[in-house]
């Protein structure tokens, strides 16, 4: 990260999340927080144990999901047909 930019414990926990998300794109975390995509790989290397920074840098290497240029759906949140909304705390359950 060339110019160090300090993320309060809570911001820095978002990045991460939205990082690990296969449908992120770099492109929000970017919109949100002012970062492109090397600055999150330098941050998940320096804030993830080795093994798991690995293994997420192996998931989303050429992934188009975390690139918006290449994504091939609508952007949006995907909900499943079957789901349905969540009122007064109270998950409403399919019934056969």
């Amino acid at each position: 990260m060339k110019n160090t930019i300090f993320f309060s414990e809570q911001e820095l926990d978002r990045i991460i999340g939205m990082a690990w998300e296969d449908r992120t794109p770099f492109d929000a975390i970017k919109a949100q927080f002012g970062i492109n995509e090397s600055d999150v790989i330098a941050l998940m290397r320096k804030n993830m144990c080795e093994n798991s920074f690995k293994m997420w840098r192996k998931r989303v290497q050429n992934r188009a999901s975390k690139h918006s240029k290449k994504r091939n759906f609508a952007v949006g949140t995907h909900k499943c047909s079957l789901q349905k909304n969540i009122s007064l705390n109270k998950i409403s359950k399919r019934r056969n």
